[in-house]
């Protein structure tokens, strides 16, 4: 007897980890918001969701889950947890992440206040490396021609974030967003802490906000995008001129549509 086609079809789900570090810490964002908005999305799609505030247990739920989706700043999955990760995406899982996710664990370097991203395991499986920022600012993001990038136009505006990533293995990544940020985008990082810019493309300009590639049977995209905080997350401080909510690309459709395709590729 054949089994029913609808009862038999496996339930979509998805594993969402947001939080910061070190545990309960904002990290300067808004984490209940993003992880909201993230399962609002996930509903709208019935995919049912695990959540987390880290990657502690991410063995736990990798093998009932098609989607991984990660929004943190600070956490990061270790070397046993990299190689979980690799071999669920080899057999078929799909891991969505965003902004800080390119970040992870940072070291005090003498002389210096702001701190540097130590380059781990997790940032060759996740495919970028996080050097810094500039300030909130907006620019243009370049659009390529892509399933995950249906129905978004060529370009597009939005406030965010100005992100300085390293690609780790171009030749794998298919690049879907770019971005000039112009001359003012500097960082005094650049030059100190990282002795150059190799967030930047062979144009000298250009900049990856967005790739994708593929993993085994199953694949890894990362969007830059993404910044949120609060007035409890991120508390003014005298040399701040954010404002004291900020949810710019969360409130742009372009963003919004590029996490919908995401989400629908992947589980």
């Amino acid at each position: 007897m054949k089994g029913d086609p609808v009862t038999d079809r496996k339930p979509r789900r998805a594993h969402l980890i947001a939080g910061g570090f070190p545990a309960g810490a904002a990290a300067g964002h808004d984490h209940d918001y993003a992880r909201l908005r993230l399962l609002g999305l996930l509903a709208e799609q019935d995919i049912a969701a695990s959540v987390a505030n880290d990657f502690a247990d991410v063995e736990k739920w990798l093998p009932i889950s098609q989607l991984l989706i990660t929004y943190v700043a600070g956490p990061y999955p270790d070397g046993a947890q990299c190689r979980a990760i690799r071999s669920w995406l080899e057999a078929g899982g799909h891991w969505l992440g965003l902004h800080g996710t390119s970040g992870g664990r940072a070291e005090r370097v003498e002389g210096y206040r702001q701190r540097r991203t130590v380059k781990t395991e997790h940032h060759a499986l996740l495919g970028s490396y996080f050097l810094t920022h500039p300030p909130l600012c907006k620019f243009r993001v370049d659009v390529s021609d892509h399933l995950l990038t249906r129905g978004i136009s060529t370009s597009f505006e939005v406030e965010d974030e100005p992100y300085f990533i390293e690609l780790q293995d171009p030749g794998s990544a298919q690049i879907l967003l770019t971005a000039d940020y112009g001359p003012g985008a500097v960082s005094p990082t650049i030059g100190t802490l990282y002795p150059s810019d190799t967030s930047l493309l062979s144009d000298g300009r250009t900049r990856v906000l967005g790739y994708t590639r593929d993993a085994g049977k199953g694949g890894v995209t990362y969007f830059a995008l993404g910044h949120c905080h609060s007035p409890a997350s991120r508390p003014a401080v005298a040399a701040d001129t954010a404002p004291l909510v900020f949810k710019g690309p969360w409130e742009t459709d372009a963003f919004l549509s590029l996490l919908r395709n995401a989400i629908s590729v992947g589980a």
